[in-house]
């Protein structure tokens, strides 16, 4: 990964350059503002736990990630990098602070769901050590798409 970017914790001022990398990534699931809102504000006391990451380069917002915690398990909800930044190990960055997240909020396995024709996404859930374990059919649109699940066992902190 480029030495100049840094991943973190996204804050509220994130959020349009968050929602404007969203609308430029097909891929991306095309939550509304509020929900990235949420994210931020989430508290992690209750039984669901949020986290919301940027990875940023300067003043520019170049990636981010969602995930969720409850029960144990883990989910890597959203990755999305921009066009400029792909390649460069900023994915694998923010996909590897979701899951050391989820381990120290007591995941005993990360979860995900990818499309079918991602084969770089794919790639990327791999070589982190994400198994295929199931297919949706058609559960995407625009295009429509299968949904790949994937899953990681890793140990609680």
């Amino acid at each position: 990964m480029l030495a100049d970017v840094v991943v973190r914790e996204a804050l509220a001022t994130d959020i349009a350059a968050i929602v404007g990398l969203e609308r430029e990534t097909p891929e991306a699931p095309h939550w509304p503002r509020e929900e990235y809102e949420r994210m931020i504000a989430a508290s992690t006391e209750g039984a669901l736990k949020r986290l919301l990451v940027v990875a940023v380069r300067g003043e520019d917002l170049v990636g981010f990630a969602a995930g969720k915690a409850v029960a144990g398990v883990g989910e890597l909800e959203s990755v999305a990098v921009a066009k400029t930044a792909r390649r460069l190990g900023v994915g694998r960055a923010l996909c590897v602070r979701v899951v050391e997240w989820s381990q120290a909020h007591g995941a005993h396995v990360v979860e995900l769901e990818v499309r079918r024709q991602s084969e770089a996404a794919r790639g990327l859930y791999s070589g982190l050590g994400f198994i295929e374990d199931g297919v949706r059919r058609a559960y995407y649109r625009n295009p429509v798409d299968d949904a790949i699940l994937m899953h990681k066992v890793v140990e609680t902190a």
